[in-house]
């Protein structure tokens, strides 16, 4: 699940990024229209001699002589020139025919005064649009490399998809408007601009493409979004049914316990003692115990975890973490928990002291009992390890483990 989540969230980063990249240099180039401008040819002189009105085949005739009347035999589009132009949100530049290299003025000018405030719309729009990118590839980024926890990164994809829809929909509104405003410009615009035949340049690409890429992005953002929150949500409802079908076992299992118990004592006479009344209770208050903390579990699934200042104490010269990193590829409870025992407590102490309360009618003198806060360390490692154990399991291990060491020391 996480590799899956990772690559759908590198996937997402390099789309808006691409979108990002194609924005800016759509932006800040002139390539968004281009074409062909229909333009007068000049006179011929001593330093134009082509692309150029020859008048009576005499390149100096009218210079010499103003009063003379010139013909030229040039008609139709021969009398003109075609030159190249580009235009983009900023400027508009076209050939020069008089010198090298072009001459480029400002397309604001050139729009007409009806459509200035639509094309001040669209470069508002364009600038917000590149915007909104950029903060939604930086929460992505954020949500990729800065984020552990499933929740935080949850909710930093759901804004990032957010800002990365919204800054589509400008760019596709922005395009838009500066379509229009320029069609409007071909028509209305200055005569000594308009041109001859135009079509779309690469910069108008570049945008349609950015936009393109950034509905991509929004998409995949999304879709990472909505398929962790399912298999988030699958494996909650699996561990409540399984906590829903233990529960019930513990439930079948307590019944029947006290229907053994009340069998016992109407067939041999005999009246539950004070000793064994306070054991039972110790026993359901556990059982109590531990449905409290796995109800507590489900209701904070996916929480972020506290941090552990145990790791900071020292259980018999081993803090919680080195304990835990004994066990931890361990499959066998028994060898796991002998290894925890024999990590927290001497043979010598183990073999003095018991983990269950002294039977009644034993002539045995009573043993102490083991101490409750690495018993309960040793508990919880195991539990953590192997989450199906139940405490009576931990007894009878833990039991188990003391009969070995007692054989081993005879």
């Amino acid at each position: 699940m996480k590799t899956n989540r990772r690559c759908r969230a590198l996937l997402a980063v390099s789309l808006n990024l691409m979108a990002l990249l194609f924005s800016t240099t759509a932006f800040i180039t002139t390539h968004w229209c281009e074409g062909t401008q229909r333009v007068p040819k000049p006179n011929c002189g001593k330093d134009k001699k082509t692309n150029c009105l020859n008048y009576s085949g005499n390149e100096t005739a009218n210079e010499t002589n103003q009063n003379v009347v010139h013909y030229s035999w040039e008609t139709g589009d021969d009398r003109f020139l075609f030159r190249y132009f580009h235009t983009g949100i900023w400027y508009s530049c076209e050939e020069n025919i008089n010198a090298a290299g072009e001459k480029c003025r400002s397309f604001i000018d050139l729009a007409p005064a009806s459509e200035k405030g639509v094309l001040w719309l669209s470069v508002v729009s364009e600038v917000l649009y590149i915007m909104l990118l950029v903060v939604g590839f930086s929460l992505m980024c954020l949500e990729l490399f800065h984020s552990s926890n499933v929740i935080d990164g949850l909710k930093l994809n759901a804004f990032a998809a957010v800002f990365t829809v919204l800054s589509g929909l400008l760019g596709m509104v922005a395009h838009m408007m500066y379509t229009q405003v320029f069609q409007v410009t071909v028509s209305l615009g200055p005569e000594d601009w308009r041109p001859h035949s135009w079509d779309y340049g690469w910069s108008f690409c570049l945008a349609w493409g950015s936009f393109t890429c950034c509905m991509a992005a929004s998409v995949t953002t999304l879709n990472s979004y909505t398929k962790t929150v399912i298999e988030f949500r699958h494996k909650r409802k699996i561990f409540e049914q399984g906590f829903r079908e233990e529960q019930t076992f513990l439930d079948q299992e307590a019944i029947k316990y006290f229907r053994e118990r009340s069998v016992q004592s109407v067939s041999g006479r005999r009246f539950v003692t004070l000793k064994e009344f306070q054991a039972m209770e110790r026993e359901l208050d556990n059982v109590k115990e531990e449905l409290k903390c796995l109800k507590w579990k489900v209701r904070h699934i996916g929480d972020p975890e506290p941090p552990h200042p145990e790791d900071s104490k020292r259980y018999n010269g081993y803090t919680l973490t080195e304990l835990k990193a004994m066990v931890q590829f361990e499959n066998d409870p028994y060898k796991a928990a002998h290894k925890i025992l024999t990590a927290l407590f001497s043979d010598v102490y183990l073999l003095q002291h018991s983990v269950a309360e002294q039977a009644c009618n034993s002539n045995s003198a009573p043993m102490p009992k083991i101490d409750p806060e690495l018993y309960m360390v040793y508990c919880n490692i195991l539990k953590s390890l192997f989450p199906g154990i139940s405490s009576q399991t931990l007894r009878e291990k833990t039991q188990r483990v003391q009969k070995r060491i007692q054989k081993e020391v005879q």
